[in-house]
């Protein structure tokens, strides 16, 4: 009750100390049209493991892979009654290819195993092409892997700490071959909103062209603005993302209630509005409790044996329910948490107020549930 009551209070705190909300900048909610990052994949070996790699008879491919390693390295001819090796795991290997990366620029890339290996620690990654969605190869991969995660074990028990067959290598790959994108050769450039909404299009446009003149931006749909380059912009297109990106904007939102069924966190927007409505919480709950007893013979007693005695409680609590009622045709966010709070509700309960006010129509907002 203590800790609803001060959470409460909080929030009821910041919403007089704040405004409802604040201007931010473009490159906060929008990105750029083509800048992007693209994603990089490749199959590849660690080396050097501890005994903890890819058993060959549970992963064939491994064994296959190993084979051809071996034979662009000249060493061929090999039975497969010869190789034996624990110490070599199959992994696939991912990364993110930045936008503008050049050759020779270093990227990190993640490593996970594909066999039953049960820990990559200590390994080393030998050279792995890492390919696009377009099957080109543009970075190539290799280096020692560090795992954060951690296995052991023994005859009669086992530790496993994080998940130790998956790693990751700080700059383990070099970019070899470059997205062929020039900034210079547009005539325009479009910025898409991560949230769409027409308001917060149509104040970004306003926002532009008051910064570079009337005519220049125009909210084509609510996730893009199209900014024309001309004059002065069309030489330096960096110089003009750097200055549209730095415009403060004032999003707008719908109103919602976002709701985290599995951790309890509920979290309502400032313009979530509901009717007057009456809310009561109560219930009745039943409790069984088991608690044995052991009755023991005598020490004289021959042939008495010591019996389990089952005792059981039932109780029963019939909880009063108590209405408190919202007041006014337009509760704000304030009035609705301090009612829940006052009710002393507890986190899933408060979920199930809510989804009953939202299905009898007085909950003006989207209800989401995560």
């Amino acid at each position: 009750m203590r800790i609803a009551a001060c959470i409460g209070a909080l929030i009821a705190a910041l919403c007089l100390a704040l405004p409802a909300v604040a201007d931010v900048r473009i490159k906060d909610i929008a990105t750029f049209e083509g800048v992007r990052e693209n994603q990089l994949v490749g199959y590849g070996l660690v080396v050097g493991l501890n005994g903890t790699g890819d058993s060959l008879r549970n992963s064939p491919f491994t064994e296959k892979s190993i084979e051809a390693m071996l034979e662009r390295l000249g060493v061929g001819n090999l039975s497969d009654d010869r190789i034996k090796t624990e110490n070599t795991a199959a992994v696939m290997v991912t990364a993110m290819l930045p936008p503008f990366a050049r050759r020779g620029s270093p990227i990190d890339v993640v490593v996970s195993s594909m066999g039953d290996a049960s820990s990559l620690r200590g390994g080393t990654l030998i050279v792995t092409p890492l390919t696009g969605a377009n099957g080109e190869v543009y970075a190539v991969a290799q280096g020692p892997i560090a795992v954060a995660g951690y296995a052991a074990q023994g005859i009669a028990a086992s530790v496993v700490e994080g998940v130790p067959t998956v790693a990751r290598i700080e700059n383990g790959a070099t970019v070899e071959n470059e997205i062929d994108f020039q900034l210079s050769s547009l005539n325009s450039i479009r910025l898409n909103l991560r949230n769409p909404d027409f308001t917060t299009a149509t104040r970004m446009a306003d926002a532009i062209n008051d910064r570079l003149g009337s005519n220049t931006a125009t909210a084509l749909d609510p996730a893009t603005v199209e900014v024309a380059l001309f004059g002065a912009g069309k030489g330096d297109v960096a110089g003009v993302l750097s200055d549209v990106e730095n415009i403060r904007v004032e999003p707008d939102s719908i109103a919602k209630v976002v709701i985290d069924a599995r951790s309890g966190t509920i979290v309502i927007g400032a313009d979530v509005r509901i009717d007057r409505v009456a809310v009561s919480q109560g219930g009745l709950t039943v409790m069984v409790r088991e608690d044995p007893l052991v009755s023991q013979p005598n020490p004289v007693t021959i042939g008495g044996t010591t019996v389990v005695v089952p005792r059981t409680s039932v109780g029963v609590n019939d909880k009063e329910a108590y209405f408190t009622i919202l007041e006014g045709a337009d509760v704000s966010l304030q009035r609705l948490v301090d009612a829940l709070n006052a009710i002393g509700l507890t986190a899933t309960q408060t979920i199930s107020i809510l989804q009953a006010i939202k299905a009898a129509g007085a909950l003006h907002a989207d209800l989401e549930i995560i």
